[in-house]
């Protein structure tokens, strides 16, 4: 699997390269914005371990532009330890969000969580999933209905094929973030309710019927209710 890091500090960027080397990984390195949103654009690289302090174009503005055309999997590096910061990151559309400084087993696996949801599961290996006019397509990470194209993040996508795959289903907060943030869910931060807003938003606003419901005090579920 090939890996690209973009990450302004040499030093760092060194001791990642050959760490993910080792780890049997293809490493391509930037060490600015503008060459690394230009390497994310042109390859097709599995995941992106993006640094969020950059020269030239910030971590959340690569990430911003990237999201334009590609959803690959993208862990956020930062030294700022503030909730509000891992927030926007994440509500940007990064899949996962490391503090500086970590130690280095601790990012390979997070990478190898973030590879892992990538890959179908043997019992969920369909390949498209499918609720009345809405159809997901997981090898080519497309989300459509009535034929629409459903512009969505990387998140909004992962989030899409959680509820797809369980539709029917309630599902708490607390499972949501497990399963789709990898985090502990902190009843203080409203990140699940604004990524289900903005999901809702674009899944469901453009047509007549909802798909995305709301239970209220438990959690939400994906279904095709009867009008």
């Amino acid at each position: 699997m090939r890996l690209l890091v973009i990450e302004d500090e040499f030093k760092l960027a060194a001791y990642l390269c050959k760490g993910l080397t080792e780890e049997g990984f293809v490493v391509d390195v930037a060490h600015n914005g503008v060459d690394g949103l230009h390497l994310a654009m042109e390859c097709d690289y599995d995941l992106v371990v993006l640094d969020a302090m950059l020269p030239g174009i910030d971590g959340l503005g690569v990430l911003a532009a990237l999201r334009q055309s590609k959803q690959t999997p993208v862990l956020m590096l930062t030294a700022r330890v503030r909730v509000e910061d891992k927030v926007k990151g994440l509500q940007s559309g990064a899949d996962d969000y490391l503090v500086k400084p970590f130690a280095f087993s601790e990012l390979a696996a997070r990478i190898q969580v973030l590879l892992r949801r990538g890959r179908p599961r043997p019992a969920d290996s369909a390949t498209v999933l499918c609720l009345a006019d809405l159809e997901v397509d997981l090898l080519r990470r497309k989300a459509t209905r009535a034929g629409r194209r459903l512009e969505l993040t990387a998140k909004e996508f992962n989030l899409l094929v959680l509820l797809l795959r369980r539709q029917g289903e309630v599902l708490s907060r607390t499972e949501i973030a497990e399963q789709v943030w990898d985090m502990n869910f902190d009843s203080a931060t409203n990140v699940i309710d604004v990524a289900i807003r903005r999901l809702r938003g674009k899944l469901d606003a453009p047509f007549e019927r909802a798909l995305l419901h709301t239970v209220r005090g438990i959690g939400y579920v994906l279904e095709a209710r009867d009008e």
